[in-house]
């Protein structure tokens, strides 16, 4: 629903800043979220270290992962929402969903304390009656799991509930839990082609969901 890209980037930047290591291009970050913080941040590391022509092993990065966790919280804290955008249609489109009566809830592997605000930044909290994050369960997409438990939570069986998404991560966790999926075309899918991905359909845009 929202292109958080750039604040990815601009958070990342600076945690890496604040551990005294160079940064990383849009690029780069563009192929590793998706799977969460936590995975992004190990992710990131790995990549620099690689890029600096280190010795394996060279970066500490387990002992670099807590350090890294609360600068990383802190400065997306700071600049959630700053350098984020809606795609085209998404209003549009969860407007007319929401007119026809469905129950609407967000999965995101974002922790809430960032998911939260965002959507509220951007006007998009009203429609959903669930909002999960990526630390509301014991695991993330694309395990089933946070999926299942968002079924429960809506009170609706997988099969009858439509997850929408714009990555493997979403596909996999749909087809695991039961449930169809459409993806979106403008999603970053760690730097792989969405429609390669087994999924039930594919659109350009959220407001092509809710046609006649």
């Amino acid at each position: 629903m929202v292109d958080t890209l750039g604040d990815f980037v601009a958070a990342l930047n600076l945690m890496l800043e604040d551990l005294r290591l160079p940064g990383v291009d849009r690029a780069v970050v563009g192929r590793l979220v998706g799977k969460g913080s936590e995975h992004l941040i190990k992710s990131v590391l790995h990549h620099v270290d690689v890029q600096a022509g280190r010795s394996s092993g060279a970066i500490n990065i387990e002992a670099m992962l807590e350090p890294a966790w609360h600068s990383y919280q802190r400065h997306y804290l700071a600049v959630n929402g700053r350098h984020s955008v809606v795609y085209p249609g998404v209003v549009e489109g969860l407007q007319r969903l929401r007119a026809r009566g469905l129950a609407l809830a967000c999965l995101t592997n974002k922790p809430a304390a960032f998911a939260r605000p965002l959507l509220a930044a951007k006007g998009l909290d009203g429609f959903f009656s669930r909002v999960f994050g990526g630390d509301a369960f014991e695991r993330k997409k694309p395990d089933p799991l946070p999926l299942l438990k968002t079924c429960e939570a809506l009170g609706v069986a997988p099969a009858r509930t439509l997850m929408v998404g714009d990555s493997s991560n979403d596909a996999q966790a749909a087809r695991a839990a039961g449930c169809p999926v459409v993806l979106v075309t403008y999603g970053y899918n760690h730097g792989e082609p969405v429609r390669a991905v087994d999924a039930d359909g594919f659109v350009d845009s959220l407001a092509e969901m809710a046609l006649p």
